[in-house]
């Protein structure tokens, strides 16, 4: 090619707007399978709602997703590292309140910032946490469990999935609500918190309803409390913590698909829409139904970025608020 001319092509290409670039890209998106982190070990119930959304999503796509496990330091490791992964649209995180809009604040030397080098996709919806003790506690209201831990000069120990969690959260907030203090024991393996709620080796847990509803059917854990405003299907049974005299100590945990930053923006498009699909899916729907969660289908890219943008100020103050801490 005449060198002239050829100079005038790289300039005109270089001139393109990055979204030009992108149809290109996106045209042939996705090319291969996708890989679906959650920053959380198996059994968690970023892991379960993962998995079966995964799947629907792999079918409106057209590509298998694969669901892989990146537990560790909140979610932050996982979180890194889609953060750090290349922008194709082929690798997607499952997001939600802790490793994105709580883990700065626990986790100051942070390598990376959820917001500068992540891009929302899509939410996928909301759940609150239900506060639980092994049947052999003594404890049959949220008021007697509160009685207890003011009475006892080292406090009750309580569990949750790891430090900057929604459950952490929500037991730091219920602390503050109740004028409190309890020792917190942050775990990784949600499997293993439960067996230790269950055997006495904690004294109380917040957890979700998803993954403690087994367990609490069979009577091997007592609900105390939900931390939501209503009741939820999957527990009708259980008061709020409104109800039980703690209004205040709400808090729901939610959840969304995240690429990395600089995703072309017809790629995030295209993941939008097949997430979309998936949850108005009626297997999908039905699966969630009556496990506290409720699903987001209309909560597309554009909605998201704006739940964002009031939710991690909102976080940020509930954090200092509550003065919670990894301890």
């Amino acid at each position: 090619m005449d060198p002239v001319i050829s100079a005038i092509v790289r300039r005109a290409l270089l001139a393109l707007p990055a979204t030009s670039l992108g149809h290109a890209s996106a045209q042939d998106f996705p090319a291969r399978s996708l890989t679906w982190v959650v920053p959380f070990p198996p059994g968690n119930i970023a892991d379960a709602a993962s998995r079966v959304i995964a799947r629907r999503m792999g079918q409106a796509l057209g590509r298998y997703v694969e669901v892989e496990n990146r537990p560790g330091a909140g979610g932050t490791i996982g979180t890194e590292t889609v953060a750090r992964a290349a922008a194709d649209g082929q690798t997607l995180l499952y997001g939600g309140l802790g490793p994105i809009a709580a883990a700065p604040h626990f986790f100051p030397n942070l390598r990376f910032d959820p917001m500068r080098d992540l891009t929302p996709v899509h939410g996928i919806g909301a759940s609150p946490c239900v506060i639980i003790v092994g049947r052999q506690r003594p404890w049959t209201t949220l008021g007697e469990l509160a009685a207890a831990a003011r009475a006892r000069s080292d406090g009750l120990v309580y569990a949750s999935p790891g430090v900057g969690t929604v459950p952490h959260l929500a037991a730091e907030v219920f602390q503050e609500v109740a004028n409190l203090r309890l020792l917190h024991v942050p775990y990784v393996n949600t499997t293993q918190m439960l067996n230790d709620v269950m055997d006495g080796r904690v004294d109380v847990s917040w957890d979700f309803p998803l993954t403690a509803a087994p367990q609490m059917r069979d009577g091997r854990l007592r609900a105390l409390a939900i931390t939501d405003f209503d009741r939820v299907r999957i527990a009708s049974g259980v008061p709020t913590v409104a109800e039980c005299g703690f209004r205040g100590a709400e808090m729901r945990g939610w959840a969304g698909v995240f690429a990395p930053a600089r995703t072309p923006s017809p790629i995030v498009a295209s993941l939008a829409a097949a997430l979309r699909e998936t949850l108005l899916d009626p297997m999908v729907q039905e699966h969630f139904n009556g496990t506290g969660t409720v699903l987001w289908p209309d909560m597309g890219t554009k909605p998201f970025r704006a739940f964002l943008a009031e939710e991690l100020p909102r976080v940020a103050s509930i954090i200092a608020r509550a003065r919670a801490s990894p301890r």
